[in-house]
């Protein structure tokens, strides 16, 4: 049985599959929870970040919630590493913190505000500030870590956060969502706001993955965790009326032209069975980092009203 978390920008929604329907437990209602993280090794325990209130944590899928104590009370972006099950969160302003005890303790991950491009970030709709948008630990490789900045950046650390590589050449530097292959090591992917980008060294030089497509204002990207060569990228673009398109890419190298997805205008379902991806609110879906008005970005098209959803099964073995 599948089973899904999704962060509203009010709560979390957990949605249980039986049979050809899907029950759904609302909780935290309110505490205008935008991003979560659900353990690799175990589906019941989830980290939800607040938008004004730190960091929580259930151990039994959503039916009770304890305070983890973060020190900064914003949380844009939140990942739990299913190499060594480090905890990662981040804010806005900009700093990113780790815990290795699921929560219970927190060490900030100070290199990252030393880079020399920290007084060129910020997030446009706030312009005083930026935050991190995005944290990726690599699946195989407990010590690589991908971190986005929005807006300023694709950092990369190789030993666990203590110290950071600067924006990496050829990455977007608006960078909305962050992607590791499960089945190869050294393939991740990236959706920002000038575009998509993939890399094949892990991380540290970024190749365009733009072809194909009729915009390039990408919000989010998912991959086939069969096929390295093969993902989707939901794009909301800012210009009224609201509308959205999934590109589904796939090639036999990185770098072939991309096969142009299917667009949904605004209040259209999607053409695959289970997709729930309407535009109207309450919106669920598969992906991970789906827009919230919370976000100061527009939230528009098929993922209107959801910023971050989570599966809750593990990743595929390498």
């Amino acid at each position: 049985m599948a089973r899904l978390y999704a962060a509203t920008g009010d709560g979390i929604a957990r949605l249980d599959e039986s049979g050809e329907t899907w029950t759904v437990e609302l909780s935290l209602p309110g505490s205008g929870a935008q991003c979560l993280a659900v353990d690799p090794n175990d589906q019941a325990t989830v980290y939800a970040g607040l938008r004004e209130a730190g960091v929580r944590r259930t151990v039994d899928g959503g039916r009770s919630w304890v305070d983890c104590a973060l020190a900064e009370p914003g949380v844009f972006s939140l990942a739990v590493s299913a190499a060594d099950g480090a905890v990662y969160a981040g804010t806005e302003p900009s700093r990113l913190f780790r815990s290795d005890d699921r929560g219970q303790s927190w060490r900030e991950l100070n290199a990252l505000l030393e880079l020399p491009s920290r007084p060129s970030w910020s997030f446009p709709p706030r312009p005083w500030t930026s935050h991190v948008r995005w944290i990726a630990p690599n699946p195989h490789d407990a010590k690589l870590l991908l971190v986005g900045i929005e807006l300023g950046g694709l950092m990369r650390s190789t030993d666990g956060g203590d110290s950071w590589q600067d924006h990496r050449p050829g990455a977007q530097p608006d960078v909305h969502s962050l992607a590791w292959h499960p089945r190869a090591p050294g393939r991740a992917y990236e959706a920002g706001g000038g575009g998509a980008a993939f890399s094949n060294d892990g991380g540290e030089t970024w190749e365009a993955a733009d072809q194909g497509r009729d915009r390039n204002y990408t919000w989010s990207v998912t991959v086939d965790p069969q096929d390295p060569n093969a993902g989707s990228s939901p794009r909301a673009p800012a210009p009224t009326p609201p509308t959205a398109a999934v590109t589904h890419r796939r090639a036999s190298t990185g770098d072939a032209t991309a096969n142009p997805g299917t667009h949904l205008p605004a209040g259209c379902r999607s053409r695959y069975p289970r997709c729930l991806t309407r535009s109207s609110q309450p919106t669920v879906a598969f992906s991970l980092g789906l827009p919230t008005g919370r976000s100061g970005k527009p939230a528009t098209g098929a993922t209107h009203g959801l910023r971050c959803a989570s599966k809750a099964t593990p990743s595929a073995p390498s």
